[in-house]
């Protein structure tokens, strides 16, 4: 039996009217209706990650070494690597030789000399003063006065600390010391 072979039928050429207008035809807004529930909510693109499969045959990508590579310590189960290992060579934290200790409760004071206070003209000085004349860098932390100059003019320093030498050098010229507390 023979089939059929039919021609294709070539297609109708169709006239287009265009219209010109002096003003184009404006888009109306498509309407998108929403629906928020429990039933569409999805957590973020890339928030999940499936579980790595290991050891399941080589075709799965994981197989043979597991993601371990070959040979070693890094290899092997039960490895256990503390804080600071360095692959078996001694660690620099033993390494280092230990010397000396830091007190916790040492207290770190910030230096200005009698020979500065002389050469100021106040009557008071306290640490606001200090810190304006730029004798030191921070009103809030502690202030001691050392005893290295001469001082003439009587004046009342306040501070949080005093060397005798400096105290005595101050009440010698007629001033008046007082200590701040923190």
């Amino acid at each position: 039996m023979k089939a059929k072979t039919t021609k294709p039928k070539e297609p109708v050429a169709v006239k287009k009217t265009v219209r010109k207008t002096s003003q184009p035809k404006a888009k109306e807004p498509k309407e998108i209706k929403l629906t928020v529930g429990i039933h569409n909510l999805r957590p973020p693109f890339g928030s999940h990650k499936r579980k790595k499969l290991l050891g399941r045959g080589s075709s799965s990508g994981h197989g043979k070494t597991s993601t371990r590579g070959s040979k070693g310590q890094t290899s092997r189960t039960g490895r256990h690597f503390y804080l600071g290992f360095e692959g078996g060579q001694t660690p620099i934290i033993r390494r280092m030789p230990k010397r000396g200790f830091t007190s916790k409760f040492r207290k770190v004071y910030q230096i200005v000399n009698i020979e500065n206070l002389a050469k100021l003209k106040e009557a008071l000085v306290n640490p606001q003063v200090l810190e304006q004349k730029g004798l030191i860098k921070d009103r809030s932390l502690s202030v001691k006065i050392l005893g290295d100059g001469e001082i003439k003019n009587p004046m009342t320093v306040k501070a949080h600390a005093f060397s005798k030498q400096a105290a005595e050098k101050i009440k010698n010229a007629g001033g008046a010391i007082e200590v701040l507390h923190d």
